[in-house]
């Protein structure tokens, strides 16, 4: 097995909890997937975060590109490794 991760980037909390549902519906994930609060460099304000949505993939079958096209649903993308 291996240690794959993808990450993506959504504009903010609520974004990333529907995305966080969404994405066990559409994919059967295993695992619950992980929300990150990633401040803007300089920023003290929880407006201006960003929040990450961690995947482990540990068997490699979550396509890249449906992700990306996933994310952009809720005005974010995958961040490339």
């Amino acid at each position: 097995m291996s240690d794959v991760r993808h990450v993506l980037v959504l504009p903010d909390r609520d974004a990333a909890e529907e995305a966080a549902e969404a994405l066990g519906r559409r994919f059967g994930l295993d695992e619950e997937p992980r929300l990150v609060r990633d401040a803007l460099a300089g920023e003290d304000d929880a407006e201006d975060a960003q929040w990450l949505v961690v995947l482990r993939d540990e068997h490699e079958r979550l396509d890249p590109a449906e992700l990306d096209e996933f994310a952009g649903e809720w005005d974010g993308w995958r961040e490339e490794p």
